[in-house]
């Protein structure tokens, strides 16, 4: 991925701060954290992103209403049923590196600069 490789020159007068504020309250919420996590992968409909992440059908659209609002995640209808990803890998960035900077708060040597063994349920 060719853009995230490329070195962040906006200043502090960037137009793009106060949208990147946005982006971070956005997703400032652990439900929504937890559908990012969700949907790295594969698309889901709402009643599998519920179950994964244990909350209710009605609860987690609203949570997807709000995602959708700030360009985090599409929807794809298929039938009556509807299915959510994320519209780029940015989301997903930005929530696994938080996430890893949370596990620098609680281990002094976090599971992600360990070497690989393999898929762990640790990781984000």
């Amino acid at each position: 991925m060719f853009e995230d490789s490329q070195t962040c020159t906006f200043g502090v007068d960037s137009p793009y701060v106060d949208l990147a504020a946005e982006v971070f309250s956005l997703l400032a919420d652990p439900t929504r954290i937890r559908i990012v996590l969700a949907l790295r992968e594969a698309e889901m409909s709402v009643n599998h992103l519920a179950e994964s992440v244990g909350k209710p059908p009605t609860a987690v659209s609203q949570h997807l209403a709000k995602l959708r609002w700030g360009r985090i995640v599409r929807a794809r209808q298929e039938g009556n049923r509807v299915f959510y990803s994320l519209v780029d890998e940015h989301a997903r960035t930005l929530v696994t590196q938080a996430v890893f900077q949370a596990q620098h708060a609680l281990e002094e040597h976090p599971a992600h600069h360990r070497p690989s063994t393999g898929p762990s349920s640790t990781g984000p």
